[in-house]
């Protein structure tokens, strides 16, 4: 599988951010191509753990089109959806204005999940779906992460995992390298334009150095959920109060 797209230095994040550019209005088509629509439940489980009560602020880093920044809206939290792509935001902005008029409306806003542009102890609930892998330092992201956060804040990072059973891996990974080449194919014209999943997945130290990560930053209540044995993965942690 070509490496086009993943580059472990400073050229990364522009390939990734092209990439999330051309395919910003077909992203939720591929994304429930891809999962088979569960990617939805899984957000969903996000937001019902960040356990949103009256008065919380919610950051979701790398928001995409903004489906768990409008989840936590949709729970009565003021939230900020950022990601890097322009692209992405203009979708994300577009459905929260047809949200229902009941509903929170997030504001969404440019930025870097490695640089966040808000101050120390601002947010109740930080989240990333799909987006720690994607940073040139899943590390530093999550670093950013705990700087914003509050005392008594949830963090929860929902991303793909890497299966401990050794067969369900091998099952799961030929998925990938099939399914990653077509979809590349029909929404990118490209067989190889996608490679970017199978790629950042060989370095991403998924869900278990996610969770030494956040025990290391003096995070409590430590867990990992895993999701479809173990292919995909939610993180959770809370700021000591």
């Amino acid at each position: 599988m070509s490496n086009v797209f993943y580059d472990a230095g400073n050229q990364r994040a522009a390939k990734v951010n092209d990439l999330f550019a051309a395919i910003a209005r077909r992203y939720d088509l591929i994304n429930d191509l891809q999962s088979f629509g569960l990617h939805r439940l899984w957000k969903r489980r996000v937001a019902n753990l960040a356990r949103i009560r009256g008065g919380d602020r919610a950051l979701d880093l790398c928001c995409g089109t903004g489906d768990i920044a409008l989840a936590l809206a949709r729970r009565d939290a003021t939230t900020t959806g950022l990601d890097f792509s322009k692209q992405m935001l203009e979708v994300a902005k577009g459905r929260g204005e047809k949200a229902g008029a009941g509903s929170r409306k997030p504001q969404f806003i440019q930025g870097d999940a490695q640089q966040i542009p808000f101050p120390d102890q601002t947010f109740d609930v930080v989240t990333v779906g799909y987006g720690l892998r994607n940073l040139t330092s899943w590390e530093r992201g999550l670093e950013e992460m705990v700087r914003v956060a509050k005392p008594g804040a949830r963090l929860i990072v929902l991303d793909f995992g890497k299966p401990a059973n050794r067969l369900w891996q091998k099952v799961y990974f030929t998925h990938l390298r099939c399914s990653v080449p077509l979809i590349g194919l029909l929404f990118c014209g490209n067989a190889s334009a996608y490679a970017y999943i199978l790629e950042s997945l060989k370095h991403y130290p998924a869900q278990l150095a996610v969770a030494e990560k956040m025990r290391g930053l003096k995070l409590a209540n430590v867990r990992v959920i895993n999701l479809l044995g173990g292919a995909m993965a939610i993180n959770y942690g809370e700021k000591p109060a």
